[in-house]
């Protein structure tokens, strides 16, 4: 097909202006899905390659041949800064034209709403939160919205793939076709989709379509990489050695940095100087610390302040004002930041990204590392890993510099294999059931159970929910008052569930950043914002402490000063971790090949690392004696599995080993002391996961391990059910011990 000849004549025009020589790959493969199938759609395709018009000129086409009574086209992103900037292209596109582009969240302009409430046409974009709120609150309005509606595109699908937002979207776009009456195709757009068909087979649950995934060459990647380790303080890992032939120069900083900086930001500092960077790191309380830091190395400098913040948690016009300064090509400010500014958008020329520490996935990584390289220029990223000097009496596993390894494994999955985290689709996802019941409830007012199920059961993403549990579900809503029963035998929304979904909150199926008061007996020690599983340990007041118990109703964490002198592990709070990334960490310490992109202090980093992996036989066999009865096990799995594995020894193997005090750096590695020998260990593992159990058991007695935003309002037995079955990887810890095999017997007792 002659793609651009089959363009509407307003595109062509545009296309024209533009300056544009030819279309790109995606645009011609996208052309010829959109106009030449009636299927959904996923491109996938590097970021800045021109997807959105890939996506919105054969779309515009065919809305413009055969208008739209209503909204034609529904594009859903996952940020307000991210429609921000597509309303800019798209309102380019469509102005001249008269078709409009409305924007619909809560920093957009309510007149612009009202004028589309009266009359709908054109573009409407939406996060899923006020899709929600949309669906809710002008519940009568749907149909006159929607009811010739053409396209959904889903923008950044990648980010809806493996979370509760991902399912609340697509509930709510099966919610908006069954009360508009309408049959849009869904466009899908991403950068870093692992396993497109499996992505294709989530874009399409419920559509009754199938999903086309474009094949095309989109040109050579080009990276610009670079990784440094730093000791916090002196001295580095290459001080006194000679550096490995091949390896870069690390470039020298100036004498400016103070004398007493923290050496990695302060080579963050000297090399941000004089251009437009970003600067990304894993959490929020991280992102503020380093600017923080930042910004008084440019004080103590006498140089004007030269970076800008952006998380989630500050007020619109701070993320917009340093949305609108990075747009500046001229500007050479650059932005400490976090996910938010993680996806698509554009930012202007930036001339490199910084990375403090590994990502958690690889999907995360590519996405950072695309947010430079645009407008011809290859993508740029320069990873600062940082540890502590392990103390002197530290055990071994405190040795291992776990996200350099993790750094390199993300780096070396996508160079090797393309490898990027596949969706979750295996999930029991009972708090959106509760959320999606309320909501429902909330929108059509009064219903009999049979309709209510009617309308959430079959929504897709509740495919593996029963209707034992549905009415488990509704029964425990009643007795809460977030459900009452009419006389008629219908049923409402009760007064306490009233108070719940009239909250603006009630929108976002994910968790806010709620704060909870830690408490040693009467003493108050503080506050945290993402509160541990019981057992794990905490680190505040200048302590370690172990969590006893947490109160969610009362947002309260009650703990006890840690005995002994273990270093505990205080790095960011584990995301979901594959384990394919743990698997290549291990190969990245138990291989020789050398890495071009480490810098000297990584290069010899690793090379300590690799030493200690060789000496300490932790390349021969995952349990490592380090003493006494102290032994520690690394099982290089994934955090869910890692995760079932702790449960499963301290529940089903303790006794047997006399296993006690097991403590962990999830997903890295384990301690714990036992009376057990080594081969006894591999034998009765082995022995008990070959036994038939249910994943319900490896949840604690009376344990009711609460980890998405409505849990608290879900029976407790089906928050259990949700966590071992959806949440544990029973099977994937199975699998990994029973390789372990091999091991029972054949060493000496220890």
């Amino acid at each position: 097909m002659n793609v651009f000849a089959r363009y509407a004549p307003f595109i062509q025009d545009y296309i024209y202006r533009s300056g544009w020589q030819s279309l790109r790959a995606v645009q011609n493969a996208a052309g010829d899905a959109i106009f030449g199938t009636e299927e959904n759609v996923l491109l996938t395709a590097s970021t800045a390659s021109g997807k959105t018009e890939a996506a919105f000129f054969p779309i515009l086409t065919l809305l413009d041949e055969a208008p739209s009574r209503t909204v034609g086209v529904l594009y859903i992103a996952p940020l307000k800064a991210l429609i921000n900037d597509q309303f800019g292209r798209l309102n380019d596109l469509c102005e001249e034209e008269g078709i409009a582009v409305t924007r619909w969240h809560g920093d957009a302009s309510q007149t612009r709403k009202r004028k589309l409430l009266k009359k709908p046409s054109g573009i409407l974009q939406i996060t899923p939160e006020s899709l929600e709120s949309l669906m809710i609150n002008k519940h009568m309005e749907i149909p006159s919205l929607f009811g010739d509606l053409r396209f959904i595109v889903i923008d950044e699908v990648h980010a809806l793939l493996r979370a509760d937002r991902g399912l609340q979207t697509f509930c709510l776009i099966e919610r908006l076709c069954s009360l508009a009456g309408c049959d849009p195709r869904r466009i899908g757009l991403s950068a870093t989709i692992g396993d497109p068909e499996l992505a294709g087979q989530f874009l399409a649950a419920g559509s009754g379509r199938g999903t086309l995934i474009p094949r095309f060459d989109g040109g050579k990647e080009i990276w610009r990489l670079s990784m440094e380790h730093f000791f916090n303080s002196a001295p580095q890992a290459d001080e006194g050695k000679p550096t490995p032939a091949g390896t870069p120069p690390t470039e020298a900083p100036t004498d400016a940095a103070p004398k007493a900086a923290d050496p990695g930001i302060g080579y963050i500092f000297e090399h941000t100087r004089g251009k437009k960077c970003l600067i990304f790191t894993n959490s929020r309380e991280e992102c503020e610390s380093v600017c923080q830091s930042l910004r008084q190395y440019c004080e103590a400098n006498h140089e004007p302040d030269r970076f800008l913040i952006h998380h989630g948690n500050l007020s619109a016009s701070y993320r917009e004002s340093a949305e609108e300064e990075m747009k500046d090509d001229d500007s050479l400010m650059s932005v400490c930041a976090t996910a938010t500014l993680e996806l698509g958008v554009d930012i202007g020329r930036l001339e490199r990204a910084f990375q403090i520490d590994a990502p958690f996935t690889v999907s995360g990584f590519l996405q950072r590392m695309g947010r430079t390289g645009r407008r011809g220029d290859p993508s740029e990223m320069w990873f600062v890993m940082r540890e502590d000097h392990p103390e002197a009496r530290a055990m071994l596993p405190d040795s291992i510099p776990w996200y350099l390894i993790q750094g390199i494994a993300l780096v070396q999955l996508y160079a090797e294999e393309r490898f990027v985290e596949p969706p979750r689709m295996d999930r029991l996802p009972y708090s959106l059931l509760y959320h999606q019941t309320m909501s429902t409830l909330a929108s059509h007012g009064e219903m009999t159970a049979g309709e209510l199920a009617s309308r959430v059961l079959t929504l897709s993403c509740f495919r593996r929910v029963t209707q034992e549990d549905y009415r488990l579900l509704l029964r425990h809503l009643m007795q809460i008052d977030h459900i009452s029963r009419t006389e008629t035998g219908g049923l409402i929304l009760g007064l306490a569930g009233e108070r719940v979904v009239n909250d603006y909150k009630f929108y976002a199926v994910f968790l806010e950043n709620i704060e909870y008061t830690v408490r040693s007996g009467p003493e108050q020690l503080g506050t945290i914002v993402k509160p541990p599983p019981v057992g794990d340990k905490i680190a505040i007041a200048g302590r370690v402490w172990v969590v006893e118990e947490v109160d969610h109703k009362r947002r309260e964490v009650f703990c006890t000063l840690v005995k002994g002198n273990i270093p505990a592990y205080f790095g960011d709070v584990a995301g979901d971790i594959h384990t394919h990334i743990l698997e290549r960490m291990y190969r990245v310490l138990s291989e020789d090949t050398q890495y071009p992109y480490l810098m000297p202090h990584a290069v010899c980093r690793l090379a300590d690392a690799r030493e200690t992996f060789r000496r300490s036989l932790m390349a021969e066999r995952p349990l490592v004696h380090l003493g006494g009865k102290m032994w520690a096990l690394f099982p290089w799995v994934g955090t869910y599995a890692f995760l079932a594995m702790e449960r499963f020894l301290k529940l089903r193997c303790a006794k047997r080993l006399g296993l006690k005090g097991l403590q962990s750096s999830r997903p890295y590695y384990m301690q714990f002391t036992m009376q057990a020998g080594e081969a006894e260990f591999y034998e009765i593992v082995c022995e008990e996961a070959d036994r038939e159990f249910d994943p319900m058991e490896l949840v604690y007695p009376k344990e009711v391990p609460v980890f998405e935003k409505y849990d608290a309002y879900v029976p407790e037995e089906l928050v259990r059910k949700g966590f071992a079955y959806g949440v544990l990887d029973a099977a994937g810890m199975k699998t990994r011990i029973r390789s372990w095999k091999k091991f029972g017997g054949t060493q000496d007792e220890a």
